[in-house]
């Protein structure tokens, strides 16, 4: 769900489990050397029940597979999670090392994370966003160049075979009435998917020649696209009778928040730091604006900085700045870069421009596959001035570029592989994954990025604004009683984002409330950075810091606070 899957092959060694019972009858506790069977045990059985994800790492048994997504199917998912933890918590931490203490943790909390979704937030009944985020994008066999076009093929075919099915199980699944920001989003999903099969999937398969592939792929693609339509089609027909009922509430936020991503800090203290680093980024881009466009309202500063277009295309602009990032990571010494391996960059395909710019990283098992930073170009079918304002401006695609490749997410995935905590190689926190490609836009603008231009700093800040905003809407949307319209006015006024984004980002916050992680992340891994560095030489320990930080793959941010601080260290997260 709310997790991004990094790309590197657990390597477990199978520990012997030690026999016999104690002296009270029961079962003694598994030797320390079984947690590696214990952990290894976890992920073949999360590849059963969640095969997407396994195709996703390149476990390419699974294409094709949907999960179970029948009442009784996430009925055994949820007991088998509980019967996971159970066999994780049955080591005792006396018997354990320091990296295996680590990793049962580690383990104990990815499971604690889907079980919230599953169970305290009830999303497979309540929220459509659990099946569009969870499996049914099929991009994989589309744009992952893994096998030739005519294996891709059938795997997509096997996978649209499994859809009518799997509409099924949604269907009887979602209860109705649910909010209206939930019936549109999974309308709007839904019904984009069964477009996609129709116009996409053919354009992306037209190089295989095989007539009978050929026609395979014609007779599963409109049972598919029906299927979706008709899940589209019977939300929309429950849109009269929608709510605004999509609040989680004090306790389950906070639930939310603990069981995903290991926090603990009051909801009240949370919204105080929130509200503060809004302040502080606001502050900031007045007095950018001052210097950048003296005397103009900050609308007019942010319209001028955005007009700064690419002048040679914005793929050509994404590529000069990766050299020019990662040189900058180099010169400034800021976090190694383990290996070889580069970004590529292209226009993102017609059936993949949903997102305008994001990376695809292939999984563990997929070796050689390229990394793409993918920018999609505007609708040509829009007017010439909607074309022209969706292309960013230099400084906004910089903060973009730095976000996903250099030193964002691609270094993030480098240093993963490498990682020698292995389960942090396949599971991903939230927080950890966003909050350190946030984080990294503001750290290279701290290390000299721009030269303290204002109008690269107005690019920063721009991003920096969005995510503060999200932060204190998820906050107040799902505990405190705010408004869906509230909150997109929040957007406009403060984030400063057009009409239309700002009703996208506010919709987004009512199912996806989490969506304050890449603030939260970002602020706990600034604090992390402090504390480390005070007393290591600060700025000049960023890289060893940074090195350090990256080495655990991926786990809530409060662990790796504990394991680089260590247990006694002050607990304060922000």
């Amino acid at each position: 769900m709310h997790r991004r899957a990094l790309r590197t092959l657990i390597l477990l060694t199978v520990g012997v489990l030690v026999a016999g019972c104690s002296e009270a009858g029961q079962p003694p506790p598994p030797a320390a050397d079984g947690l590696a069977a214990q952990l290894k045990e976890f992920q073949e059985g999360y590849f059963q029940r969640q095969p997407p994800f396994a195709v996703s790492q390149g476990r390419h048994e699974f294409d094709g597979k949907l999960p179970d997504w029948s009442a009784d199917g996430l009925k055994a998912t949820a007991a088998w999670l509980h019967e996971q933890r159970t066999k994780a918590e049955a080591f005792k931490p006396e018997t354990l090392n320091d990296q295996q203490r680590f990793e049962q943790r580690y383990l104990t909390s990815v499971i604690d994370g889907d079980l919230f979704w599953l169970e305290n937030a009830q999303q497979p009944f309540t929220n459509p966003g659990y099946y569009l985020d969870g499996g049914l994008d099929p991009n994989t066999y589309l744009s992952r160049p893994y096998a030739s076009p005519d294996v891709r093929l059938k795997a997509f075919v096997k996978y649209a075979q499994a859809v009518p099915k799997a509409a099924e199980q949604i269907r009887a699944n979602l209860r109705m009435p649910m909010p209206k920001s939930f019936i549109k989003y999974g309308a709007d999903g839904f019904g984009g998917l069964a477009d996609f099969y129709r116009s996409d999937v053919p354009q992306a398969f037209a190089s295989v020649t095989d007539p009978e592939l050929k026609s395979q792929l014609s007779a599963s693609i409109e049972p598919a696209a029906q299927a979706m339509r008709g899940l589209a089609d019977w939300l929309n027909s429950n849109l009269a009778t929608g709510t605004e009922d999509f609040a989680l509430g004090p306790q389950r936020f906070a639930d939310m928040i603990r069981m995903t991503e290991g926090v603990t800090t009051s909801l009240a203290e949370l919204e105080q730091v929130g509200r503060a680093d809004l302040a502080r980024n606001s502050d900031a881009l007045k007095q950018a604006c001052a210097q950048y466009k003296p005397g103009l309202p900050i609308e007019q500063c942010l319209a001028a900085m955005a007009a700064d277009k690419p002048t040679v295309g914005v793929v050509d602009e994404a590529r000069n700045q990766l050299a020019t990032l990662r040189q900058f990571v180099v010169d400034k010494d800021l976090v190694s870069i383990p290996g070889t391996e580069q970004a590529q960059v292209a226009e993102a395909p017609a059936y993949m421009r949903s997102n305008s710019a994001y990376i695809d990283i292939p999984g563990p098992f997929d070796k050689g596959m390229p990394s793409i930073y993918y920018i999609a170009p505007p609708d040509p079918t829009w007017p010439k001035e909607e074309q022209d304002a969706y292309i960013p401006g230099k400084n906004d695609l910089l903060f973009t570029s730095a976000h996903e490749v250099w030193p964002g997410h691609f270094l993030q995935f480098l240093h993963a592989n490498r990682s020698p905590f292995e389960f942090g190689q396949l599971f991903v926190g939230y927080a950890y994954a966003e909050g350190w490609a946030h984080y990294t836009e503001e750290m290279v603008w701290d290390a000299g990025l721009g030269n303290g231009s204002p109008e690269t700093h107005i690019g920063q800040l721009t991003q920096a604004l969005l995510r503060d905003v999200r932060f204190l809407c998820a906050i107040g949307m799902h505990t405190q009683g705010m408004t869906q319209a509230t909150c997109e006015q929040m957007f406009r006024e403060q984030a400063y984002q057009d009409p239309g984004n700002a009703r996208q980002q506010a919709a987004r916050g009512t199912y996806d409330p989490a969506y304050l992680n890449y603030t939260m992340g970002k602020l706990m891994i600034r604090k992390l950075r402090d504390d480390w560095v005070a007393t290591r030489g600060g700025r000049t320990a960023w890289k060893e810091f940074h090195d350090k930080f990256l080495s655990y793959g991926g786990p809530p941010i409060p662990l790796v606070r504990e394991q680089m601080l260590g247990p006694s260290a002050p607990s304060a997260l922000f």
